[in-house]
């Protein structure tokens, strides 16, 4: 029956073609030369009509020809797939760099800073003597009280010696114990005093500058002496939103970008402090780098991108493959009744997890080896034919 109405149609624009288009050429001629715009007007109308009636026995013979057509072109596409795979969900934030080895030494005692006994840049060790101030007579009291001690320290020993044979009385013998007791703190305590005019490295690293230089006068807490800094040990701090308070925790891995080197260090959080600010509603981590080659400075800015979310085997589809009907209903087409290089887009919903990167974990809708649709999943509708390229 299709056949047949199309033949009827070609016929009957094979014949208008040829039967009118001398008569319209002759009645068209005539007008011109006689000039009357009436007849113009009405060959014009006539010829409107014609175009119109074949512009849609055209269409209506190429649209049959195109259900007809068994060799018509149908869409190319790349198939991909799905295989369960490790996903994880990555959080990103800004983070500053510090080290507890960074300390400005004091004055703890008062008087003139006699010598400073390291220059800047110097290397120093743990417990080594790096400047000394005025002690004003301390060291003489001290070898004083020194040579006291020790007179006292044998009058007791002799006191104790007598006791012991039952010579002499008790009260001598505790007296000279306590006069004995009494000078050796009195040693310890200058000592301590002592102490606090020598200026010692707390512990091994380089002296970053001199703050104050030798002859000025230096007070407790007020006068600072030098810089010394160790950066072998650094950490990136951060603020992190609560949120994340129950998978941000301490022990849990970290990748440390620092932007002006273009270096990512792996680590681990080191510190997760339990208060949560209340001016912004997070609380700080700490991860320790290693810095052997001092190339992270205090201060430095940085970035930590901790997985927050892993899924050891999680079905993961690209972004681009993703539509939305219009209930807001998520789907992709499927590559369906594979035979060879064609197949059938096949709609299917799916229930989407979170995003990272370019993909996003499938929860529901999706199962390992299913071949979806990658390239070309825009262009294709549900039931189409489709050729797979790859």
């Amino acid at each position: 029956m299709k056949k047949v109405s199309i033949l009827a149609i070609l016929f009957t624009v094979a014949t208008l073609i040829s039967c009118g288009e001398k008569k319209q050429e002759r009645s068209i001629e005539k007008a011109i030369e006689s000039g009357d715009i009436n007849e113009l007007k009405s060959i014009r109308a006539e010829l409107s009509s014609k175009q119109h009636t074949l512009a849609t026995q055209m269409d209506l013979i190429s649209n049959e020809i195109s259900k007809l057509d068994t060799n018509k072109k149908v869409p190319l596409v790349s198939a991909l797939e799905i295989k369960p795979q490790t996903f994880k969900h990555y959080i990103e934030v800004q983070a500053s760099f510090d080290t507890e080895r960074n300390v400005v030494l004091y004055a703890e005692y008062s008087g003139k800073l006699n010598k400073v006994l390291v220059k800047a840049g110097a290397k120093v060790s743990k417990g080594q003597l790096l400047a000394i101030i005025d002690d004003g007579g301390l060291s003489q009291q001290l070898i004083q009280a020194e040579v006291q001690a020790e007179l006292s320290k044998t009058t007791y020993e002799r006191q104790e010696k007598l006791w012991k044979k039952n010579i002499g009385s008790e009260m001598q013998f505790l007296q000279a114990k306590a006069n004995h007791e009494a000078h050796q703190k009195a040693v310890e305590q200058i000592k301590e005093q002592l102490a606090k005019a020598r200026i010692v490295a707390p512990f091994a690293g380089v002296i970053d500058e001199i703050l104050i230089e030798e002859g000025n006068t230096v007070s407790p807490g007020a006068s600072g002496i030098m810089r010394i800094v160790n950066l072998d040990d650094m950490f990136a701090r951060a603020d992190i939103p609560e949120v994340y308070v129950a998978t941000v925790k301490k022990g849990k891995k970290v990748e440390v970008f620092v932007p002006v080197l273009a270096d990512t260090i792996a680590a681990e959080i080191s510190q997760a402090n339990n208060f949560i600010n209340p001016e912004n509603r997070t609380f700080k981590i700490e991860a320790r780098v290693n810095n052997k080659s001092w190339s992270i400075k205090p201060n430095m800015n940085g970035k930590l991108r901790i997985a927050d979310y892993v899924a050891d085997s999680a079905m993961m589809v690209p972004k681009n493959v993703i539509s939305e009907d219009a209930e807001g209903n998520k789907y992709i087409f499927i590559a369906d009744d594979i035979q060879g290089k064609m197949a059938i887009a096949k709609k299917q919903f799916i229930t989407l997890g979170v995003f990272e990167g370019n993909n996003y974990e499938v929860l529901k809708g999706l199962t390992p080896g299913t071949k979806i649709i990658n390239e070309g999943a825009r262009i294709v509708l549900d039931g189409q034919k489709v050729e797979i390229l790859n």
